[in-house]
C-alpha cells in the first residue's frame, strides 16, 4: 500500500496579498519582507522534518517560500499544475467597490454550485480541479517518497483539498488558509485524512 504523509502549505505574503489584489497564475510576484520572514520561520521550524521531496508551482513566490529547503539540498520538482487559478482579466486589478462586487458575485456563484463559471480569460474551479487531480496523481505515483512537502497557492489549495477529501467544489471555502499556513494530511493508500488544519504555530513561534 502506497501510504504518504503530505505537508501542504501556501506561499508567503506578497504585496498583492497585503493590498488585497488578486494575483492568480498570470502575476509572478515576489515575496515581500514579511513573506520572506514567514519563509524563514517555516524553514526553521520544519528543517529537521525528514521530507523526501518538495513540490512547488511554476511561480516564483512558491520557490522563494521554500528557498531554505531548496538551498539545503532537498530534492524538489516544479509542477505547473500546482499554479494558482487564473483570474483572467481581473488579475492585478486594484481593489475598488466595483472590483470587490464583481469578485463577491463570482464567489457567491461558486458557492451556489456554479463551479464551471470563470472570469473572462481565466479558469473555473472545475478546470483547476483537473490540474489538481493530475498533480496529485503524479505525486502519489512516486512510491519511493513517503513524506512530501507541497507549496502552492490559496485558491488552488482550496481546490486541491477538496479533491483530496472528496468535498464538492462549492464547499471549498471551508478550507481556510493564510500565508505560510500548513495542512498536514495522511494518505492511507485509498483516502486522505487531515491531521492539522490551517496551522500557523510555526509563525507564532517566531513572533509573526
Amino acid at each position: 500500500m502506497n501510504t504518504k504523509k503530505i505537508y501542504l502549505t501556501r506561499h508567503g505574503q506578497t504585496d498583492f496579498n497585503r493590498k488585497g489584489i488578486v494575483q492568480g497564475s498570470g502575476i509572478d510576484s515576489d515575496l515581500n519582507e514579511l513573506g520572506q520572514a514567514q519563509a524563514r520561520a517555516f524553514f526553521d521550524y520544519y528543517k529537521d522534518q525528514p521530507f523526501d521531496k518538495l513540490y512547488v508551482s511554476a511561480l516564483k513566490r512558491t520557490h522563494q517560500s521554500m528557498a531554505g529547503f531548496i538551498e539545503s539540498g532537498l530534492a524538489y520538482e516544479e509542477l505547473a499544475d500546482l499554479n494558482e487559478i487564473s483570474w483572467g482579466e481581473r488579475e492585478g486589478v486594484p481593489v475598488d467597490a466595483r472590483a470587490d462586487a464583481f469578485y463577491q458575485d463570482m464567489i457567491r456563484r461558486w458557492r451556489a454550485g456554479e463551479t464551471d463559471h470563470r472570469i473572462d480569460g481565466g479558469e473555473s474551479p472545475d478546470e483547476v480541479a483537473v490540474r489538481m487531480r493530475r498533480a496529485l496523481e503524479h505525486i502519489l505515483n512516486q512510491t519511493e517518497e513517503q513524506t512530501v512537502l507541497i507549496c502552492m497557492h490559496g485558491r488552488a489549495m482550496r481546490v486541491m483539498l477538496s479533491v483530496m477529501l472528496n468535498y464538492p467544489l462549492k464547499d471549498m471555502d471551508v478550507f481556510e488558509h493564510s500565508n505560510l499556513c500548513l495542512y498536514e494530511l495522511s494518505y492511507t493508500g485509498s483516502m486522505f485524512t487531515v491531521d492539522r488544519f490551517n496551522d500557523t504555530n510555526h509563525l507564532k513561534y517566531s513572533g509573526l
